[in-house]
């Protein structure tokens, strides 16, 4: 089966430390380089997320726009 365009999966392994590395395709894919922060967002029923690189902007943004709109 096939994926749709622009979809994909991938599996990684957890190290001793907790750690896990992103596979090349991924990395190469969405820009990510050694010392990028990503975030990761959890969810018990859904499972873990990680949005692209530059959503954090995007995130920082939305959560302090109305913090900064109730202060004025």
């Amino acid at each position: 089966m096939k994926p749709p365009k622009g979809k994909y999966v991938w599996t990684a392994t957890v190290g001793e430390k907790g750690q896990i590395v992103i596979p090349k395709q991924a990395r190469d894919i969405f820009g990510i380089k050694p010392g990028d922060v990503i975030l990761l967002f959890g969810d018990e029923e859904h499972g873990i997320a990680i949005p692209p690189k530059d959503a954090f902007n995007n995130i920082f943004n939305f959560a302090f726009q109305n913090e900064e709109d109730e202060n004025k």
